[in-house]
């Protein structure tokens, strides 16, 4: 066991445990789950009598009810993990994902059951790298999108072997299932980034090529898609006795209200074309083909490039994200506090951070390609180099970014949860700190307090307003949705409800109404809106008027 030291002592202090009954617990659950094995056996007491191995386990045992499940449900991985390392156990774990052996044999069953046991082995290689800071965060956060890109690349090619064996959808090559098979799965957001956290969800846009598929297809080919899309969050995100993959978001296709879950190209370039809204440009800065036809995801992102990067600087745009960044503003918080506060959402946190950079690139990244990167900390890097950010302060939001991803982690792989929220309760945040290697937890306070102070003072120079600007213009604007002049104006103007009116008009500009899906539409009425508002304020009901005003949109 000497040369554990060496693998897992390398990035730092190890964790006490934050609770001593559950470690005592896992201790003992530990050493019975390896009983059966008398090898398997020797080496759990090695474990707990190796200092580094002891608090490693200890670690897990103490703090997280999730991975000390996982490894004690599987002791030979665990026995692995320990032994050879995390990059040795992700790369099974990943293998285990990626198996083609069975294709075209293996039932939907089996598969998610592969892919679940795969899941829970990566999941706790990458949480022991991550406990242990063996892993910087690119490679953490790099793991964990190439690991549910694998996972859906294995789901599409059982799904559309399975379609080809039912003489459903003839493939080109059905022992290669996604080559040429013109369906493309664009891994968005984080996954797209390669920036995906612990407990995330998966964003995925299904598009599929009408081109690319065998002429006898093409008239059901939106069925047969679409049908895939539904059977493909089944196998993701459906919960066994083995758990579940990842959760699965479609939402993020064009106009998810009215359109299936899987969109053809065709479909999708006309509506970027003539109604597609800055955040979809926004969201668009991160696609990847993830699964899928690569050749056919790749050839798509190319014909939306035009849609996302921009060469001239536009006012509507600049104008658009003026107000998704008051719109961020209303729904952020007040002041600073470490207890119950949203390391994502809150003042100061991760969104602030991302927004600061991925506004920046809608504005700039249509004439320097230099500021086109999926990754967040190399879009700061890029605009420090196109000397639209001092190097200062790219430092200090790289710091708080890598800072906030790591504490979200930790949140996260507790329960395996879906939060950002630190604990209310003074307990709870010592067992948060105490699982980010904090002897106390006042020295954790001061020092997330520090990021979210910084993050919060660059973040205030973003897009700030232009001097002269009107008096109260700025709060009836779309997003302005906060209790500040705008609402206190359309009180004293005569609206019952001016927090709903205001929410009115920031649908407007976010395009939630058909008619001002245009971006041509949104900038006219932005400009319109103060009139308007003033002039619904003449009726003798204006929340009805301006109600009707918006049924009519």
């Amino acid at each position: 066991m000497a040369t554990l030291a060496r693998i897992w002592t390398t990035g730092g202090p190890l964790p006490a445990a934050g609770d001593e009954a559950a470690l005592d617990t896992g201790w003992q659950r530990w050493l019975e789950a390896a009983a059966g094995d008398d090898e398997l056996a020797a080496f759990a007491r090695r474990c707990r009598e190796t200092p580094p191995i002891a608090a490693l386990l200890g670690a897990v045992f103490g703090h997280s009810p999730f991975l000390a499940k996982g490894a004690i449900a599987d002791p030979s991985f665990t026995r692995l993990l320990i032994e050879e390392g995390p990059d040795a156990a992700f790369a099974l774990a990943l293998e285990g994902a990626r198996e083609r052996g069975g294709l075209g044999a293996e039932s939907t069953a089996a598969a998610m059951k592969r892919l679940r046991i795969a899941k829970r082995r990566a999941a706790l290689a990458i949480a022991l790298a991550d406990i242990a800071s063996v892993w910087p965060l690119e490679k953490l956060t790099g793991a964990l999108s190439d690991f549910a890109a694998a996972t859906l690349a294995a789901a599409c090619r059982h799904l559309l072997r399975g379609l080809h064996d039912g003489g459903r959808l003839p493939l080109p090559r059905p022992d290669d299932p996604e080559r040429d098979c013109g369906l493309i799965v664009l891994g968005m957001g984080k996954l797209g980034g390669g920036e995906l956290n612990y407990s995330s969800d998966v964003d995925v846009i299904l598009l599929y090529d009408e081109e690319r598929l065998p002429a006898a297809a093409r008239e059901r080919g939106g069925r047969l898609f679409a049908k895939l899309a539904r059977d493909l969050v089944q196998i993701m995100e459906q919960r066994t006795v083995d758990g579940y993959v990842f959760r699965t978001d479609l939402r993020l296709r064009p106009d998810p209200g009215s359109t299936p879950p899987a969109v053809s190209v065709a479909a999708a370039l006309r509506y970027y074309a003539s109604q597609g809204r800055t955040w979809e440009r926004a969201a668009m800065i991160k696609a990847r083909p993830v699964a899928g036809d690569g050749e056919a995801g790749r050839a798509l992102l190319e014909a939306l490039r035009p849609f996302v990067w921009r060469r001239y600087l536009d006012f509507a745009t600049i104008q658009d994200v003026g107000a998704l960044k008051r719109q961020i503003d209303a729904h952020r918080g007040g002041e600073i506090a470490v207890a119950g506060h949203n390391v994502k959402l809150g003042r100061g946190g991760i969104r602030e951070i991302e927004f600061f950079a991925q506004t920046q690139q809608l504005v700039w990244g249509g004439r320097d390609a230099g500021l086109r990167s999926r990754r967040t900390e190399e879009t700061l890097d890029g605009l420090v180099a196109a000397r639209r950010l001092r190097p200062v302060a790219a430092a200090e939001l790289k710091a708080a970014y890598r800072f906030h991803r790591r504490v979200e982690h930790r949140l996260q792989m507790t329960e395996d949860h879906q939060t950002q929220t630190l604990p209310q309760d003074d307990e709870g945040l010592a067992r948060t700190a105490r699982f980010l290697g904090y002897g106390a937890a006042e020295a954790f306070c001061d020092d997330i307090r520090a990021h979210m102070r910084a993050v919060e003072r660059h973040y205030a120079t973003l897009f700030e307003e232009r001097p002269g600007k009107r008096a109260g213009e700025g709060a009836l604007v779309a997003g302005a949705l906060a209790a500040g002049e705008g609402a206190a104006a359309l009180t004293a103007a005569g609206y019952e409800d001016a927090a709903r009116a205001l929410e009115t008009v920031a649908a407007w500009q976010q395009g939630a109404r058909r008619a001002t899906r245009d971006e041509r539409a949104r900038t006219l009425l932005e400009k319109l809106a103060p009139a308007l508002l003033q002039a619904f304020a003449a009726w003798p009901h204006p929340d009805a008027a301006l109600a009707r005003f918006d049924a009519f949109l």
